[in-house]
């Protein structure tokens, strides 16, 4: 067991994460973010309206703007986007104590690179194992503390299983694995898969179209996994299926909003595109299908879609006209 946990990334998943981590009394957890003036604010009126609007933070909870304060910490959550990951390694991994584990929480792949975030911190971290967190969670369903259950991967499963013992709450369960890759690319490839779900929404194309575009896009999501060297399988838990099906009817997901935009014609600039996990994830996915010859056309249609080499009816029309295949 770690007796402290600190979460790096005071956003409204990384507040929530440490909140109900603080709750669970297992651990001393520190909630670190970059700016003194609202750290302090937390500090001393225990909520995040700016994040988490009519939450009280647990008054167990500690909070620092300090990098210098991880030197404290036993294990470490990195609660911030995808693509800030490289510059989070590079600011606060000079603070880490030698061999302390350092959790991705952030659902994406390094889009200059293509690369699975465990590798980019595996390079940056070099002396930290790197583990994932990801699977169906909002973060104000977590700080609420309604039932949320998620996925931990690590290298191996005792390793997971560790963290999801010290990290598990009465109200938030993890589930462990060492898929490692099927995890994130579960957690990454649903964002894609919300969109094209709000397209189909915003086009008002019915319930089924979206029930089918869930079940073709798993499919998609084991192809890649397995081409890439995870479990096929890993895709059907939480971080994969169970994800998709919260961010592909939730109108909480932003991915799902954007996704909405574009099928009832609004401009992408004006949704904050470059905002939306998927945007990123969707040519980056669409780039690994290519490089490893696997047929992924939802991702594709939405990577050229956001892109504007496609548009929505002929994205459409292309879909449903895909030669007749087993299931």
């Amino acid at each position: 067991m770690f007796p402290a946990i600190t979460v790096v990334g005071a956003g409204a998943f990384g507040t929530a994460l440490a909140a109900v981590i603080a709750q669970t009394g297992k651990a001393q957890t520190l909630l670190l973010g970059r700016d003194p003036t609202v750290m302090a604010d937390l500090a001393q009126l225990r909520r995040h309206d700016a994040a988490l609007p009519g939450i009280t933070l647990p008054s167990s909870l500690h909070y620092s703007a300090k990098a210098e304060d991880l030197a404290s910490a036993d294990v470490v959550l990195f609660a911030m986007p995808s693509q800030a990951q490289i510059a989070a390694a590079e600011t606060y991994g000079p603070h880490l104590k030698a061999g302390v584990p350092v959790v991705i929480c952030a659902k994406g792949i390094e889009k200059q690179t293509s690369r699975l975030l465990t590798e980019v911190l595996e390079k940056a971290l070099p002396n930290h194992p790197i583990a994932v967190l990801s699977g169906p969670g909002f973060a104000a369903d977590i700080a609420k503390g309604l039932p949320t259950a998620m996925a931990v991967a690590a290298q191996d499963l005792a390793a997971a299983e560790e963290l999801a013992k010290a990290i598990s709450g009465q109200t938030f369960r993890l589930y462990a694995s060492d898929d490692r890759i099927g995890v994130q690319l579960g957690g990454a490839l649903k964002n894609v898969l919300a969109i094209a779900c709000g397209i189909v929404e915003g086009m008002g194309l019915g319930e089924s179209a979206r029930a089918a575009l869930i079940a073709r896009g798993l499919a998609e999501m084991s192809r890649l996994v397995e081409a890439m060297g995870g479990r096929g399988d890993t895709v059907r838990g939480l971080s994969g299926l169970g994800d998709l099906v919260l961010t592909a009817t939730s109108h909480q997901s932003r991915n799902l909003r954007f996704g909405l935009a574009l099928g009832r014609g609004e401009a992408i600039a004006a949704q904050g595109g470059a905002l939306v996990e998927g945007a990123f994830a969707a040519a980056v996915a669409a780039r690994l299908a290519e490089g490893h010859q696997i047929e992924m056309p939802i991702t594709s249609a939405v990577a050229a879609i956001i892109d504007g080499r496609l548009d929505i009816p002929t994205a459409i029309t292309q879909l449903m006209s895909r030669p007749i295949t087993t299931e």
